[in-house]
């Protein structure tokens, strides 16, 4: 059984990895003031952190539509000599109507489309990406391999730490008095995935490289049930010396540490200065 799959650019692998794992992606639609784009195809990341930073308008990302996702599945399906069945990854339904628009879509392709709410974002959702490519190269069917994904959905650890959370204001994700109280404070907030939703898991205090590495210890010991296979560090635009700390600090953790950079859908709602490390628990 020939088995594709597939995400969209919310899932924040690498370029590298998609080519290495031969896996599909859709572009998410941006909007930059009055132009529209789509994620990594008509904008590049370093167009859009650019943009970021020298306006005051806020960007927006809006969810493919069902036609969309069925074009592109259509496209994916007969790409490469043929595919006999589709595993799409999507964020947290929670957090955008992409999944149920990816749902909707997929009840033309019978068995040949399984969507899995991924129940997290960033790389949280290319862990499970990753896992699926791995099942493939184990000889599973598309039926095993969504219930065996499915199995560990509430068993990624994703989580990230903010330097400001002027973004999540802006984005309408935290109100006027909580982002004056956090600047007046210098508060740099633990935002954890819960069952598909963001919340705060801690507040940390000081300078943002000592509260980096505070997040790395508080998650590793809240989250210490550690599948060791791998684990990412995505990050947007933030100082090299950052991230090699933490890959220092973490590397006898894990047997395999990937750094990947946060596309336009966490730029838009975190900005810079935003890390976090994503791993499965067992």
């Amino acid at each position: 059984m020939k088995i594709k799959i597939t995400g969209d650019t919310i899932c924040d692998l690498s370029p590298e990895l998609i080519k290495k794992y031969n896996i599909g992606i859709m572009p998410v639609h941006i909007s930059l003031g009055d132009k529209d784009f789509e994620d990594s195809a008509t904008i590049t990341q370093d167009e859009f952190y650019s943009f970021l930073k020298d306006s005051d308008v806020m960007p927006k990302t809006a969810a493919y539509n069902p036609f969309e996702i069925s074009e592109f599945w259509q496209n994916q399906l007969q790409s490469d000599g043929g595919y006999d069945a589709i595993i799409h990854f999507t964020i947290s339904k929670k957090l955008s109507a992409i999944n149920q628009n990816c749902v909707t879509a997929s009840k033309e392709f019978k068995d040949k489309v399984f969507v899995i709410d991924s129940k997290s974002l960033s790389t949280g959702i290319g862990l499970q990406m990753l896992y699926a490519c791995d099942l493939i190269e184990q000889g599973l069917d598309a039926k095993q391999i969504y219930t065996l994904v499915k199995e560990r959905v509430d068993k990624v650890q994703a989580s990230f730490v903010l330097d400001k959370l002027t973004y999540l204001h802006k984005g309408g994700r935290c109100s006027a008095v909580t982002l004056f109280a956090a600047s007046a404070l210098g508060i740099k907030p633990i935002i954890v995935l819960n069952d598909g939703e963001m919340k705060v898991g801690k507040k940390l205090m000081g300078k943002f490289e000592k509260s980096v590495d505070a997040y790395v210890d508080y998650i590793l010991q809240n989250y210490s049930d550690i599948d060791t296979k791998r684990c990412f560090i995505t990050h947007t635009p933030i100082d090299d010396e950052i991230v090699q700390k933490i890959r220092e600090k973490i590397k006898d953790k894990f047997d395999e540490i990937i750094e990947t950079s946060a596309g336009c859908t966490v730029g838009t709602h975190c900005g810079p200065n935003t890390i976090g490390i994503l791993y499965y628990q067992k």
